[in-house]
């Protein structure tokens, strides 16, 4: 008797983040990209499309209360993740080690990464407007199938290559740190915004 089962599962979640005000969010990534002169330094010079403030700020819950109450619902979702995931984290916990924001104009795009030393990555969306692009996510064992042929484009989701997600606003994603993923170019006039966040054991 045949028996075909999946191994070594991918896991992807997808929630809303919670009852955090939207407009309020936006308003504060602009005013805070605004007055971030370092982060604005490191982007010119870094050839970074739009803004982040990845390379100078670690400190969004102090600036403003909204950001602590996204962190807040942040880590209830990354608990309920690790759960799902059913990690034994041996008495330590999975603690918030960075959190940015990402704005993307037209035509910017964020090339394939993965987030070492990290365990739980993810974003929460904050803008997404039409013509805004997806997230790609991509096999992880895509560098080990050097001879294989490529899968019909009809493939199951759980067979493709590349997964493509196309969150709404004030959905949260999470994922474990070692999937390598990418924003493929924003096609809408207008922003693209995202706060991105990593967890570590600690």
């Amino acid at each position: 008797m045949t028996h075909i089962k999946s191994l070594f599962v991918t896991r992807l979640y997808q929630a809303p983040l919670g009852p955090i005000d939207a407009a309020e969010l936006e308003a504060s990534c602009y005013s805070i990209a605004e007055d971030d002169e370092a982060g604005q330094a490191w982007c010119e010079e870094n050839g970074y499309p739009g803004y982040t403030s990845y390379a100078s700020l670690t400190d969004l819950g102090w600036r403003f209360p909204i950001f602590a109450d996204v962190i807040k619902a942040i880590d209830a979702h990354v608990a309920a993740f690790a759960e799902d995931l059913e990690f034994n984290l041996d008495g330590r916990e999975l603690k918030l080690e960075d959190i940015w924001i990402n704005i993307l104009p037209e035509g910017g795009t964020h090339s394939g990464h993965i987030h070492p030393h990290s365990v739980i990555s993810g974003t929460t969306y904050v803008a997404m407007p039409e013509g805004a692009s997806a997230i790609k996510f991509e096999d992880p064992r895509l560098p080990m199938m050097m001879a294989a042929p490529a899968r019909r484009k009809d493939a199951r989701e759980e067979l493709r290559t590349f997964a493509y997600v196309a969150p709404a606003v004030g959905d949260v994603l999470l994922w474990e740190s070692f999937i390598r993923h990418e924003v493929p170019m924003n096609m809408s006039e207008e922003d693209r915004i995202s706060v991105s966040f990593n967890y570590a054991w600690a």
